[in-house]
């Protein structure tokens, strides 16, 4: 009896120290991504994602740093780099969790940055896997806000594509921001982001 209790406080002790630990880490990297040094941030959360195997938010994060940052991006090698090094973290993502709306909603970003580099060439491809996307996610999670926020602008940006407008949208974005006010992540470092970008575009909705 008295081994089982040394054994189970050793276990103990090791959990909250592997806690610390990644909790740490976590902190460290979402301060370094505050601070603008994506590319620190980007390598902390896959050192994390390396030593936490089972957890899918440290390769999510590092798909994502990637993918916000090749918006806007013109150089196609340094685009195709960026966007290749994401879809891998994202594959790693989905390995540990299958069906997940916040990687569904990553995924449908990763495939939008290739549009908004080149519609022309990969609008045709890739614009019905990102509705498939967003569908699928919607089904999964009807109420979560970032599907709801990002699936909006994406229609809104097709609407404008195709020179229609975008009125029609504008309740969806609404109903996101109410979404993001009751929303309640599952832990701190849990997807939190997207209401500030949801009020932005609202405010120029239908204009």
């Amino acid at each position: 009896m008295k081994h089982l209790i040394i054994i189970t406080a050793l276990l103990v002790s090791a959990f909250i120290h592997s806690q610390t630990n990644y909790e740490k880490g976590m902190q460290k990297a979402f301060g370094l991504w505050k601070s603008n040094e994506t590319t620190e941030a980007s390598n902390m959360f896959e050192r994390i994602a390396k030593a936490e195997p089972d957890n899918w938010l440290p390769p999510y994060y590092a798909a994502q740093i990637n993918i916000i940052g090749s918006f806007g991006e013109k150089d196609k090698e340094k685009l195709t780099a960026q966007l290749k090094k994401a879809q891998d973290l994202i594959n790693d993502a989905i390995a540990i969790s299958k069906n997940n709306p916040e990687i569904l909603v990553l995924q449908a970003l990763l495939h939008t940055a290739w549009v908004a580099f080149d519609g022309a060439t990969y609008g045709m491809t890739l614009s019905g896997k990102v509705v498939e996307l967003y569908a699928k996610a919607s089904q999964i999670s009807p109420e979560n806000p970032r599907v709801v926020y990002c699936k909006a602008e994406w229609d809104m940006g097709g609407a404008r594509y195709f020179g229609q407008d975008t009125t029609p949208f504008c309740k969806d974005l609404e109903r996101a921001i109410e979404l993001f006010a009751n929303f309640r992540p599952e832990t701190p470092f849990h997807p939190n982001w997207g209401k500030a970008r949801a009020v932005q575009i609202l405010e120029s909705c239908g204009k």
